[in-house]
């Protein structure tokens, strides 16, 4: 029995077919970034809750990567309140035609997400 190995589009959302990948690979992206502050300031999950103002179930979940339900908005505020600066720059796209990109990086990370712009 062999199975078909597929090369990974370097998108796990989209590997899995799942609508709008590349919104959701940000998202998860955020979180982790969410994640990554609220254990570097050793904050319980109660005092992680108090500061974003929202449940402490629902810190609980962010912590376990859940990002279903959380906008793009509303985890770019979570990071704006553990004292994060965020910063969206806006450039003229380099493609002549199309769609521009969307990305999201974190320089404590040095890593960068591509998102697919919408229209």
């Amino acid at each position: 029995m062999t199975k078909d190995i597929k090369k990974s589009s370097g998108n796990l959302y989209k590997d899995l077919g799942y609508k709008n990948p590349e919104e959701m690979e940000a998202r998860a992206f955020l979180a982790r970034e969410i994640y990554k502050i609220i254990k570097k300031k050793d904050l319980t999950q109660t005092e992680a809750a108090e500061l974003l103002e929202i449940p402490q179930s629902t810190v609980s979940r962010l912590m376990k990567g859940g990002v279903g339900g959380f906008s793009t908005d509303r985890l770019l505020r979570f990071l704006k309140r553990l004292g994060v600066d965020v910063d969206i720059n806006i450039k003229t796209s380099r493609r002549r035609r199309g769609e521009g990109r969307l990305s999201v990086s974190s320089s404590s990370s040095r890593q960068t997400v591509p998102m697919a712009a919408k229209g």
